[in-house]
């Protein structure tokens, strides 16, 4: 594939010049790597873990996101275990961050810049290929549109670099479920909403974290669980054989859509 790779846009054209306002580092939590949040936790920094999962049969599923999400999730024979089926988990370990992140400057600079995550390399383009780039959707300012080298021309990203990078976050993604999963079961994670009806949110314990992301186990895969509060949808799960719950046990947070 061209790696200047076919993109979703909300524009026919995009220039895009960075105006250094800080604002994309406030209020974000930044989806890492497992590498980058081995060292975001070293540094002192605290991980949100969401967790959403569609059922083998596809429930949860949209036919248009069905390759992305089918890639990026724990895919056979490692589904995990679901009540008398199995669910494809897909996990985000992010950089927990509901002010300005912890590396901003007073200046709005970044102080590890030369290492900073890959989500802050690829900015403001999107990771999901099913999610289309709109500037309204930003939190850059006007002028950061105006100006600048283009970005996406058609339907084409024009920045090799920019393009090269995003496939090195998809192919972390698919690289690294299958720690995710051993190392969310070591501190107790195996509870999933169901994809496009929400995430459970969870903020594990620093010390544990630490000691389970430099030595995930190998351990058999545990039973999970789906957390769905629509009575018709865990209708639909129960049907299809899926353990179901509908009331958070208190050490995760339920963010439905």
């Amino acid at each position: 594939m061209d790696p200047r790779q076919t993109v979703t846009s909300a524009a026919t054209s995009l220039q895009f010049d960075c105006t250094g306002c800080g604002k994309c580092c406030n209020g974000h939590h930044v989806p890492l790597t497992l590498d980058e949040a081995r060292h975001w936790v070293a540094d002192g920094g605290q991980l949100i873990v969401l967790v959403e999962a569609f059922l083998a049969n596809g429930l949860g599923l949209p036919d248009a996101q069905r390759e992305h999400a089918t890639r990026r999730a724990c895919a056979v024979p490692c589904a995990v275990p679901c009540g008398s089926t199995q669910a494809h988990v897909a996990i985000t370990f992010a950089a927990f961050n509901p002010g300005a992140c912890r590396n901003l400057d007073a200046d709005n600079l970044c102080r590890i810049y030369e290492r900073r995550p890959l989500v802050c390399r690829i900015y403001p383009m999107e990771i999901n290929p099913h999610i289309p780039l709109r500037p309204d959707a930003k939190d850059c300012p006007t002028e950061a549109w105006q100006r600048g080298p283009v970005l996406i021309h058609g339907s084409q990203l024009m920045d090799r670099q920019l393009a090269e990078l995003i496939e090195r976050s998809r192919q972390a993604d698919r690289d690294d479920i299958h720690a995710k999963v051993q190392i969310c079961q070591q501190l107790g994670i195996t509870t999933s909403a169901l994809k496009g009806n929400g995430f459970t949110a969870y903020l594990p314990d620093t010390g544990a974290l630490h000691a389970a992301l430099h030595a995930p186990d190998n351990a058999a895969l545990a039973p999970w669980t789906l957390h769905v509060e629509n009575p018709a949808l865990v209708e639909q799960l129960h049907q299809a054989g899926a353990r179901v719950c509908s009331t958070s046990a208190g050490h995760y947070s339920f963010i439905g859509f």
